[in-house]
């Protein structure tokens, strides 16, 4: 199947964007890397009247650290943001994790934006803007805001983007000293959707533990490393629930949760 007929426009400035958002709404798509996109256009889950491509709006390009925050444009792409200088002294959770974003190929194309948008529950870029309590700048015609993490995604492939807004920047703190970092990962081949994902932040006696692919978006929860972690961690592997589908059941997925998050706690610990 071939996506529905539509006009595309690949913009120059974030003033366009923003015009051609504030003047179609709910008929406009916007289009970063285009890897999970255009498969949605291809299988007509969605059907806009217009493609607004951003890849050519320098403003939306740009990894530049502010303060406590690194900065990094929506439509940077994964490959440029994992070869950027100090990226792994600058925001090592996010220096993790990349290498199992997708596969190289896609990691080319594939922008930062443009995954926290689409807001898979097992993507790996959600859990660590999750895990980090970062945030998001959505703009408008209307306003510019800033939304954390936790109120940005709201579901499967649901956010708190509203129809004429685009995502501009992404914030993430910058990594505090004596924080220590953890990734781990469970798919069925690497590159593929995550069966179970875990990000760890431990700082001192206390960590935070990020879980993806479980629950219906990214969840953070914070963890005492020590002899109750095991307890915790089933009484989180329940919360979380999980549900049987054709890659896994709900069950090996809470005993993931346990057991990779002991490892990957108990490991990150100082």
């Amino acid at each position: 199947m071939k996506p529905a007929p539509f006009d595309y426009v690949r913009a120059t400035t974030r003033d366009e964007v923003l015009t051609l958002l504030a003047e179609g709404s709910e008929q406009v798509r916007v289009l970063a890397g285009g890897q999970s996109l255009m498969a949605v256009l291809n299988m007509r889950f969605a059907q806009p009247g217009l493609l607004v491509d951003i890849t050519a709006v320098e403003e939306l390009r740009r990894i530049e650290r502010r303060g406590d925050t690194l900065v990094v444009g929506a439509a940077v792409r994964q490959a440029e943001l994992l070869a950027w200088p100090g990226l792994a002294e600058t925001v090592p959770l996010v220096a993790r994790a990349l290498p199992w974003v997708g596969h190289y190929q896609t990691r080319n194309r594939g922008t930062i934006g443009g995954s926290l948008v689409h807001a898979d529950p097992s993507a790996e870029l959600p859990l660590c803007l999750a895990t980090l309590g970062g945030s998001v700048v959505l703009e408008s015609r209307r306003r510019r805001r800033t939304v954390p993490a936790d109120d940005f995604f709201q579901g499967v492939l649901t956010t708190a983007r509203e129809p004429d807004e685009v995502l501009t920047e992404v914030h993430l703190p910058v990594a505090r000293p004596g924080s220590r970092f953890g990734f781990r990962e469970v798919a069925m081949r690497h590159g593929d959707f995550a069966l179970v994902a875990l990000a760890a932040e431990v700082r001192g006696d206390e960590a935070w533990l990020g879980v993806g692919g479980v629950a219906d978006r990214p969840v953070v929860r914070r963890m005492k490393p020590g002899a109750a972690l095991a307890d915790d961690l089933d009484a989180l592997a329940w919360e979380l629930g999980g549900e049987d589908d054709g890659h896994a059941s709900a069950r090996y997925r809470r005993q993931l949760v346990r057991e990779l998050g002991y490892t990957l706690l108990t490991e990150t610990a100082p």
